[in-house]
């Protein structure tokens, strides 16, 4: 899908799209808890959609009906015939383990890069334990039977492997306790699964700065919302950094994900050329990195991770500002974004087959107007985006065939 965005200045209301990182929480959680649950406010992304289907193929039966989906847990899971991952890290990584619970081989299909994504946590793990471990360019191929009890991974790596790992043992039965080792990144995404757990009555919770105990009673069936998320948010909040005047609705105060920090660097950046860490908000590079270069610039730190998502979002968004006119410096874990006036592209910005970089550039091209290519990336996360985006006004014209 080929988008053209003409510039223009966002006005309006937009309600924030369900959290896909809470979404894919509650559903998991529900699928090990006992009994029927109801998860209301799911928005069916590409990614989101790859979590149902995989609990589908572990035996778990998975209804969806209009925005809410009905979750019976409590079975044993058992791979009847290979996962499909999609583009979806999460799902991959939260899969991954559960389909270490009952000692038969598993297969998880992806997409080519999901695949060159790392899986080093796992493939140790399944060292150590003498489990079956393979992996080529397009699957991932495990068997063996997940225990309770104590383990020491990295914690330096992903976030999402701690959380499948939590998820697994909790599927144990019994107490577990994990140690993590080195920096642990992204720890408000852990929290965001303790917290999911403990709504289904699942103990789980830090016993000290790097160490987690989980398991110990059964959870049980409930009903939950999920809440608006942040990291999708952001990008209309952006609009008002270029003279919009957008309200996002749905947000918790309260909630515990990582990227609510947005409003307080949008604020940074408004006032000056900022040096702002990325540690624990990584999605909201590419809107950032857009955003600064809009404004007056600014420094970015813990930007190493970028690399390893659905692109590497440092050189993606390299690629695109530089139609613009602006050069950022890549470093190994630094990026300087220089401001200055964003010139119009002078060619097609390239989604990178990222949904990010997708949202990024259509906050650049309501100031200079572009075309988008393979815009249809921003499925991923939110395949509405555009719909809401003309809902704010901004004239946007979708050729679906490209």
């Amino acid at each position: 899908m080929k988008v053209e965005i003409f510039p223009g200045t966002a006005r309006g209301v937009v309600a924030a799209p369900p959290s896909k990182s809470m979404a894919h929480r509650y559903l998991i959680a529900a699928a090990l808890a006992e009994g029927k649950s109801a998860v209301h406010g799911v928005a069916y992304s590409e990614d989101i959609l790859a979590t149902i289907d995989c609990l589908r193929a572990l035996g778990v039966a998975v209804v969806c009906e209009g925005d809410t989906v009905f979750v019976t847990g409590g079975v044993p899971l058992r791979a009847s015939r290979p996962l499909l991952c999609r583009e979806s890290g999460s799902t991959l990584r939260f899969m991954l383990p559960l389909c270490l619970l009952s000692g038969t081989p598993a297969i998880l299909r992806g997409s080519r890069r999901l695949l060159e994504r790392p899986l080093t946590v796992y493939e140790e793990l399944c060292a150590v334990k003498g489990f079956s471990f393979t992996r080529d360019a397009d699957a991932v191929a495990v068997c063996g039977r997940l225990s309770r009890g104590d383990y020491t991974v990295d914690g330096g790596v992903s976030s999402q492997f701690i959380s499948g790992l939590i998820f697994a043992l909790i599927a144990c039965g019994g107490e577990s306790r994990i140690r993590l080792t080195g920096k642990v990144e992204s720890r408000s995404y852990i929290d965001l699964t303790l917290c999911a757990l403990r709504e289904f009555g699942f103990p789980a919770r830090w016993a000290g700065e790097a160490e987690l105990e989980v398991g110990g009673a059964p959870g049980a069936a409930r009903d939950c919302v999920v809440e608006g998320d942040y990291s999708n948010a952001a990008v209309f909040e952006a609009l008002n950094l270029l003279g919009g005047a957008v309200e996002v609705t749905g947000l918790r105060s309260d909630s515990l994900q990582g990227d609510r920090v947005y409003r307080d660097y949008f604020k940074a950046l408004s006032a000056g050329s900022p040096v702002l860490s990325l540690a624990d908000c990584p999605d909201l590079g590419p809107v950032l990195f857009a955003a600064a270069a809009a404004l007056q610039g600014g420094t970015f730190t813990d930007t190493a991770r970028l690399k390893i998502k659905e692109s590497d979002r440092g050189a993606a968004m390299a690629a695109e500002l530089l139609k613009c006119g602006v050069k950022l410096e890549l470093e190994e874990n630094r990026i300087v974004v220089p401001g200055g006036e964003l010139l119009p592209p002078d060619r097609p910005f390239s989604s990178h087959n990222d949904h990010r970089i997708v949202m990024a550039a259509a906050l650049l091209a309501t100031r200079t107007g572009g075309i988008i290519e393979d815009a249809g990336a921003v499925a991923k996360s939110m395949p509405d985006f555009f719909e809401k985006l003309s809902s704010l006004g901004i004239e946007v014209q979708k050729d679906e065939v490209e």
